[in-house]
């Protein structure tokens, strides 16, 4: 996250781009989860060190995690930057799912990753990730987001971020809001605006989207008893059969009336099927029994469950179906970290590390040969 002026000036984490500040521009060095931008990324690793670590890069080994569709050429600058630029004594390169598949305590397991900008299915066989069986689909966090935004906009329900807001008074559900403007906001960005727009929609999200454990009618929905959600300005809004109805499309995306995004569109339940059925069939009933979810947009209430009602509807009844979902919300948000603090700690994993002195000796195509 940087701040545009005479000599550019960068502000790195959540909390520090919080606060709003003139020419300032929000932007990450992650696209399509893999380095897009090395200059950012390096000034991000700078502050992490410095900042959050407070440690020497020199003293310590390092690993890292990466997707399972991460470009070679990618590969081998996060090597060669934290090995040549950072001087780190070892390195290490593991994929997302098997960390994943780590912090469950399995070594084999199908990971269904639903964040931000997709949903993907990934298999683990014996703690390694079967390529050709990679799935993805956009629906996902963003998605949802999108799909808020509409209903709001059909609404006439403005988005006043927190930043705006002077003061603001108690209202009913439903009555106009009454706040004032705060004072001497400086000239932001647009980026800057969405974010934080987005910061509130996301919040709406996780507080009011639920999914329902089976397909069910507009009648069915409209029984159940609403969710109201408080925006920053003080609005208060009832959420009905919508809070059901913007995220069925993660498992129906045909069957909806609500506005679809571009792209290639699989429900979660078909992303799932699809990796599998691009497997060996001696290793299918390994991943079936061993589903594990991962990032945010999973963490909807009753998203894994429809996905295990979905699942049961595709298979016979001599498939185990099991979706695990761990310990609490925070672990499916950090998984991978857990996995790797889990996989950094084992004896064995010692001889795996590339070394300062076997980078030096190979150079970066190693990471191809130790960090499959």
């Amino acid at each position: 996250m940087l701040t545009g002026d005479e000599k550019t000036k960068h502000h790195v984490g959540t909390n520090a781009i919080m606060y709003p500040r003139e020419r300032s521009e929000v932007v990450s060095p992650i696209k399509d989860g893999m380095v897009d931008n090395w200059e950012l990324y390096e000034t991000m690793m700078d502050h992490l060190y410095s900042k959050c670590l407070s440690v020497e890069s020199s003293e310590h080994p390092v690993m890292m995690s990466e997707v399972a569709w991460n470009k070679m050429e990618k590969r081998h600058k996060t090597c060669e930057v934290m090995l040549e630029k950072y001087n780190a004594p070892a390195f290490y390169l593991c994929k997302n799912a098997v960390l994943v598949a780590f912090a469950s305590g399995r070594s084999t397991a199908l990971v269904l990753d639903s964040g931000a900008a997709q949903t993907t299915a990934v298999p683990v066989h014996d703690g390694y990730v079967l390529q050709h069986g990679v799935v993805r689909s956009p629906l996902a966090g963003n998605f949802l987001a999108a799909q808020v935004r509409e209903y709001l906009k059909d609404q006439q329900i403005e988005v006043v971020p927190t930043y705006k807001i002077g003061s603001k008074e108690p209202v009913k559900e439903g009555q106009a809001p009454i706040w004032t403007l705060r004072k001497n906001i400086p000239g932001v960005t647009a980026s800057w605006h969405n974010y934080q727009v987005d910061y509130v929609i996301e919040d709406l999200i996780h507080h009011v989207l639920q999914v329902h454990d089976k397909p069910a009618t507009e009648e069915e929905l409209n029984m159940i008893p609403g969710n109201v959600f408080e925006f920053p300005n003080g609005y208060n809004h009832l959420f009905g059969a919508e809070r059901f109805k913007i995220p069925e499309p993660l498992f129906d995306p045909l069957g909806t009336n609500l506005r679809i995004l571009g792209g290639d569109m699989l429900a979660a339940q078909h992303v799932l099927s699809s990796s599998i059925s691009m497997c060996d069939i001696d290793v299918r009933p390994g991943l079936w029994s061993n589903i594990v979810l991962a990032g945010g947009t999973t963490l909807l209430t009753g998203f894994a469950d429809r996905l295990t009602t979905e699942c049961h509807a595709k298979m016979t009844s001599s498939t185990k179906v099991k979706v695990v979902t761990g310990g609490n919300s925070t672990d499916r948000i950090f998984s991978a970290w857990v996995g790797a603090s889990i996989l950094a700690s084992l004896g064995t994993f010692q001889e795996l590390w590339i070394s300062k002195q076997e980078y030096e000796e190979e150079g970066k195509l190693i990471v191809d040969k130790k960090c499959p």
